[in-house]
């Protein structure tokens, strides 16, 4: 397969750059040198869509009705990015190599990297920075599994995995060396590049000494985890409400 019949396989779905495989992920570092490969090869070009005008290398995603897909203008896809059936994509933006999962919500103003994995009843919020990975070959994306709620203004970013129906509270800030502390029990567990499953998670800071006097550093909490007694969507609003997070 050539590296235009590839891509032309990522936009159908056919192809995935990550995807699950038993209890991980496994990461296809030959599709992402495919994308690398597109984009020495191909020349800027001028497309015109209504009012709007682009010039650049990749083409714009089409065919949305035939997804299934509900884009609202401006909201940009490029080509070479899968959008499940039910997805609505509000004005926000989808790079090449991102594979959004179905009934997925990407809210006003998001945006979705370079081969984010993005999975089933997933909400991400206004705002929200999903970051792309695609150098080098082989690093792991952002990976958001089914039924999460990523909060406003929420940046995920250095292949974070979010497991399924975690809750990021409003303007979390993930990247893979920012500490995720549970601080549910009576001792802190600490987490990196991996937000649990079903956790509620909201900004913290915790002390650091420096030279010059202790200051505070970033940090995310977990505070609770949903209850599996109840669906996704009632969980989410008793998370919201138990523990008084903004989203």
């Amino acid at each position: 397969m050539n590296t235009e019949e590839t891509i032309a396989a990522l936009d159908r779905g056919e192809l995935r750059v990550a995807e699950p495989s038993g209890s991980g992920w496994v990461v296809h570092p030959e599709l992402q040198e495919s994308i690398l490969d597109y984009f020495r090869t191909r020349t800027m070009q001028t497309r015109e869509v209504g009012p709007f005008e682009y010039h650049d290398k990749i083409p714009l995603k089409s065919g949305y009705a035939e997804l299934g897909v509900r884009v609202v203008p401006p909201a940009t896809a490029r080509f070479g990015s899968y959008l499940s059936p039910g997805v609505v994509l509000m004005p926000s933006y989808v790079n090449v190599g991102a594979w959004v999962g179905p009934n997925t919500m990407v809210d006003t103003w998001a945006t979705v990297g370079s081969c984010a994995q993005i999975g089933a009843d997933v909400h991400l919020a206004g705002g929200v920075g999903i970051g792309g990975v695609l150098e080098p070959p082989g690093s792991s994306p952002v990976i958001v599994e089914d039924g999460a709620f990523i909060g406003s203004r929420c940046i995920v970013t250095e292949g974070v995995r979010v497991e399924r129906e975690a809750v990021l509270a409003a303007n979390v800030s993930l990247t893979a060396s920012v500490p995720i502390i549970d601080v549910t029990g009576s001792t802190p567990v600490e987490y990196r590049g991996v937000v649990p499953a079903r956790a509620v998670v909201v900004p913290g800071t915790r002390p650091k000494e420096f030279p010059s006097g202790t200051y505070q550093l970033a940090c995310a909490l977990i505070i609770g985890y949903r209850s599996e007694a109840v669906d996704r969507k009632l969980s989410l609003n008793d998370a919201l409400r138990d523990y008084s997070i903004a989203t």
